[in-house]
């Protein structure tokens, strides 16, 4: 095999590689449709150990406290994001913002991070190629935002103002 061909097949695999970290298509879940319930791993159920449930190297345990169908089932918008930061320095970003957000709506929003290693169904389920991926849930369980790739602070800051009451998003 030639030193030009061995590059080539190289840099075809590092990319390839890379595709996991950024946006895939619009394949996602499309505004309207019903968010699908199924179980996903909570902290509980991994004996409170974070690593066992994400990649990350900062996690909030307030991420973790449902399973995607308990959430659906509680009556409350959710912030959802899909981020693997394992192999994706985007998603280490994201996750930061999606914090941020935690820590200003805690009480009005349940917020869920879901690690592909971890909770691998629930790509599948939401269609998910790729990451990071932010879906924004309203209380009904339908599905009002959908954002594949990294989002700004004030872009993830609007569309979870989009599914709270008027009178939630005039105290924010």
């Amino acid at each position: 095999m030639t030193h030009l061909v061995r590059t080539l097949l190289l840099a075809s695999l590092v990319l390839g590689l890379l595709a996991g970290c950024h946006r895939q298509g619009n394949s996602g879940l499309e505004r309207g449709e019903a968010a699908p319930r199924l179980t996903t791993k909570t902290l509980a159920d991994v004996g409170g150990d974070l690593s066992r449930i994400t990649t990350y190297r900062q996690p909030d345990e307030r991420m973790y406290q449902y399973s995607l169908d308990q959430a659906l089932s509680m009556g409350k918008p959710i912030l959802l994001e899909f981020a693997t930061p394992g192999h994706c320095s985007v998603c280490d970003r994201q996750l930061q913002i999606t914090k941020a957000m935690l820590d200003k709506y805690q009480t009005q929003v349940l917020f869920l991070h879901m690690d592909q290693y971890e909770n691998p169904e629930a790509f599948k389920a939401y269609r998910v190629f790729g990451d990071p991926w932010t879906f924004v849930i309203d209380s009904r369980g339908i599905v009002r935002f959908q954002q594949p790739g990294s989002m700004l602070y004030g872009e993830m800051d609007a569309a979870i103002q989009s599914v709270l009451p008027r009178t939630a998003q005039a105290t924010n």
